[in-house]
């Protein structure tokens, strides 16, 4: 398993709020324990609000959220791309970047405890997310039109009824039901390697809804 996937994996499991051990994590993953260590740092210093210690556990409490902005959500999508992007770049807009990333930064809400990372940046383990904003306007229309998609991620098609763009720990995700097999799908936009609008339009159907898959987390 990539490095990524498995660290998108970890992310998901400790979205329920639990207490999980690295030990536990390790086994069902298949990697030694040390490696989960290494995986809880990175996804603390990625934003992922992550609590806990080795020998005792990890959890979250809380998703990454932002304030309300006077910003639309074309305009806050072009933001995050543009400082996740010239971030990672050796161009001179990377100090430009980073002080632009300080300044909403004050805006942001700050709870107790370590300070929030920056926002719109990551870890390398991450530096592809940006890559996800090319789906992001076809996947949102099809979202309000209620288009059918197929999406190929890896080897796989999916024929896909997009539901709902969630914002979780710097990473983006495209959630649907997905009619090839027959279950929700949950997957980074940058994960997606092709996107097709198909011609047909999907209504709500019992066990197939956006209040199905919230119920089913």
């Amino acid at each position: 398993m990539k490095r990524k996937d498995r660290l998108y994996q970890l992310m998901q499991r400790l979205r329920d709020g639990q207490l999980h051990t690295a030990e536990a994590m390790a086994q069902d993953l298949g990697v030694s324990v040390r490696t989960i260590y290494r995986d809880m740092e990175v996804l603390a210093a990625s934003g992922v609000p992550v609590e806990g210690a080795r020998g005792y556990g990890y959890t979250t409490q809380a998703a990454v959220t932002l304030p309300p902005l006077n910003l639309t959500e074309p305009e806050l999508e072009a933001l995050h791309l543009a400082l996740a992007a010239l971030s990672a770049s050796e161009l001179e807009q990377s100090q430009a970047a980073r002080s632009l990333a300080g300044k909403i930064e004050a805006v942001l809400p700050e709870d107790s405890g370590s300070a929030p990372a920056p926002f719109g940046f990551a870890t390398d383990a991450f530096a592809e997310a940006a890559r996800g904003f090319a789906h992001m306007p076809a996947f949102r229309a099809a979202i309000r039109a209620r288009q059918k998609l197929r999406i190929k991620v890896g080897d796989a098609s999916h024929d896909l009824r997009p539901l709902h763009i969630d914002y979780w720990g710097r990473v983006w995700t495209g959630v649907g039901w997905d009619e090839t097999t027959a279950g929700f799908l949950s997957v980074p936009l940058d994960r997606i390697d092709a996107l097709q609008v198909l011609p047909g339009l999907f209504v709500d159907e019992p066990g197939k809804t956006l209040a199905d898959w919230r119920d089913s987390r």
